[in-house]
Order: C-alpha cells, then sequence, then structure tokens
C-alpha cells in the first residue's frame, strides 16, 4: 500500500448540507422578527405622530382661547375666531385637518360642540369648544375661558 495517501479529515457533504438547512431557518427566522418588529415600530410612530399633532392642537387652542377676550364660532362657514385689541386669529375646521394661519393639524374631526355659559351652542360668541376625533384618531380636545364682563353685556 501507499504510504502517501493520507486520509485528510473534514465534514461530509451531508454534514455540510445540514449546516446549510439549520442557516437558512436561522436567517429566515431573523427576517420574520426584524419584519415584526418594524411593523411595531411604524405603528409606535403612526401613534405618537398622532397624539403630537392632537397636543399641538390642544395647545394652539388653549392658548388663544385664554389670550384672546372673545370667541366666535362661524357653522356655516366652519370657523372660529378669536379677536383681542392687538390681533385676530382665525381658525378653518375640515374633516380630515384644521388650519390656523399658517399651521395645518393633520386631525379627523367627528364632532365639534361649542358651548357658551355651559349651554350647547352653534353659532355666535362662545367660551368653550369640545372636539372629539374619529375613533381611529381616538382623542379629545375640550378648552374654555372665563368670560369677561362685556360677554355679558353684549347679550
Amino acid at each position: 500500500m501507499n504510504k502517501s495517501a493520507k486520509k485528510i479529515r473534514a465534514f461530509t457533504l451531508n454534514e455540510m448540507l445540514v449546516v446549510l438547512l439549520i442557516t437558512s431557518l436561522l436567517v429566515g427566522m431573523a427576517f420574520s422578527v426584524l419584519r415584526l418588529v418594524q411593523q411595531q415600530m411604524n405603528g409606535i410612530t403612526h401613534n405618537y405622530e398622532r397624539n403630537t399633532e392632537l397636543n399641538l392642537l390642544r395647545q394652539s387652542l388653549w392658548i388663544d382661547f385664554n389670550q384672546c377676550d372673545g370667541v366666535w364660532y362661524d357653522s356655516s362657514r366652519q370657523e372660529l375666531l378669536f379677536a383681542n385689541e392687538l390681533r385676530k386669529v382665525e381658525y378653518q375646521f375640515h374633516k380630515k385637518y384644521v388650519i390656523k394661519e399658517r399651521d395645518t393639524f393633520f386631525i379627523d374631526m367627528e364632532e365639534r360642540k361649542t358651548y357658551f355659559n355651559g349651554e350647547l351652542k352653534g353659532q355666535g360668541e362662545i367660551d368653550a369648544m369640545d372636539l372629539r376625533t374619529s375613533q381611529e384618531g381616538g382623542g379629545r380636545i375640550f378648552v374654555f375661558k372665563r368670560n369677561s364682563s362685556t360677554s355679558y353685556v353684549k347679550q
């Protein structure tokens, strides 16, 4: 026999196929988990953006309600007007968004109620507003102000 023919230790073809099969299963599972994590992150991002938009509108309305002497709502034009000695601010309500001067709040409005002295009022001077967003939006904004004496004299 030939002494130069030594047996080289190596993996067999079956062992290599098993390793490739296990590796492909692990990579497939990793991509599945990655896709689930990305979907979860997209959902979290969407909820965060929606809540941020709702909070920005709430804050803007709250500031305008408490800085202006008079607040009027026109239901036919879907407009809310704030006025004091220095400035006027106008909000326009649409189904999918609210416009305030140069700002646009992308909020899907479902219901709008306006009040004066605790009574529901559809048009004219108001002192409180209740906004409800659609089910997908899942939010509510209620803002009010204390009336000045001029609000009662004008009636």
